[in-house]
């Protein structure tokens, strides 16, 4: 499937892998790469030696590196230090990219930035990101309160009367082919996908969270504060974080100034229960689509599964 997305990146297929924090490392952003995509490290949090140690995992594959863009912020020297392992790509989320895109642009990096509303994505624009990523509430993890449907369009229509040559993926709510034709359809050039991912063998997820989410259905999932307050996480007011319910989101969810007052309580039990698997406290961070999963292959073989639903559907249409 050729789109301007796999001929700018020289890829076989119009897919990125989300760079989730800490779950997608350098076995799986190589195993998506292998098999025809884009992956990414999920730098997240700026913690560089497991960065080092993904791209170490993941050798001499093409990949990119993703970043909680305020992070960088705090941590002025990281960004060089990924730089100079020669990666594809630098995605930016959730702060102000402006400080490091001639950075990235100069390292021979392109620059991916992830945006949840037409004003930060005329922001991405005007300082000369290469993909812009429109992402839509229904995505897992950290995001805000536009929906893809609408949020994909309103962006592509900016882009073709500005920034003609601007590549634009959509993301949120797309975990099989039939979301890659919509988000096509949509005026995107590609995807993002993380849920998907998030599901697979080479991902770094506990497997009892791995079974926690492939029961879910997207109703029993929520946008909540709960994972970043228990966590100790100082996020910008404006984010929140989908996730999969459980007892403790349930029992926090509307509390969070009482589960403030609890901590630092709570966020041992939370960080005992990620590292025991234990879902009735600790719980997956994924998106709606989770609701369109049930198993946990390989990275390579949800490539090709997504790519041949797309075809099969497209042929429809």
């Amino acid at each position: 499937m050729r789109t301007r997305l796999t001929e700018h990146l020289n890829i076989n297929y119009p897919v990125i892998q989300a760079p989730m924090a800490f779950a997608a490392g350098g076995a799986l952003a190589s195993a998506v790469s292998r098999a025809g995509g884009l992956g990414l490290i999920g730098g997240g949090y700026g913690d560089e030696n497991w960065i080092d140690e993904q791209f170490t995992i993941a050798r001499e594959t093409k990949i990119g590196c993703g970043f909680i863009t305020w992070v960088l912020r705090e941590k002025p020297d990281l960004l060089q230090s990924v730089l100079s392992r020669r990666p594809a790509a630098i995605f930016l989320s959730f702060g102000d990219p402006a400080p490091y895109a001639d950075i990235i642009h100069a390292a021979g990096a392109l620059l991916i930035c992830q945006v949840q509303t037409l004003k930060d994505a005329k922001h991405a624009i005007g300082i000369g990101a290469d993909i812009v990523v429109a992402q839509g509430s229904e995505a897992g993890g950290h995001g805000e309160g536009r929906s893809t449907l609408p949020l994909v369009p309103e962006i592509a229509d900016e882009i073709a009367r500005t920034t003609p040559n601007t590549l634009l993926c959509a993301a949120g709510g797309i975990a099989d082919g039939r979301g890659i034709v919509a988000a096509l359809a949509l005026g995107a050039d590609g995807v993002v996908i993380g849920t998907r991912f998030w599901a697979s063998s080479e991902a770094i997820v506990h497997p009892n969270f791995l079974a926690q989410a492939v029961r879910a259905t997207g109703d029993e999932t929520i946008r909540t504060q709960i994972a970043d307050v228990v966590r100790g996480l100082d996020w910008p007011e404006r984010y929140n974080c989908r996730v999969v319910r459980n007892a403790f989101i349930r029992r926090w969810n509307g509390a969070e100034n009482q589960l403030s007052s609890e901590l630092p309580e709570q966020t041992k039990l939370w960080h005992q229960s990620q590292e025991s698997g234990d879902t009735n406290i600790a719980t997956a961070i994924v998106g709606e689509a989770i609701g369109l999963i049930n198993d946990v292959p390989d990275a390579a073989s949800i490539l090709n599964s997504l790519m041949t639903r797309a075809e099969s559907v497209r042929t429809l249409l």
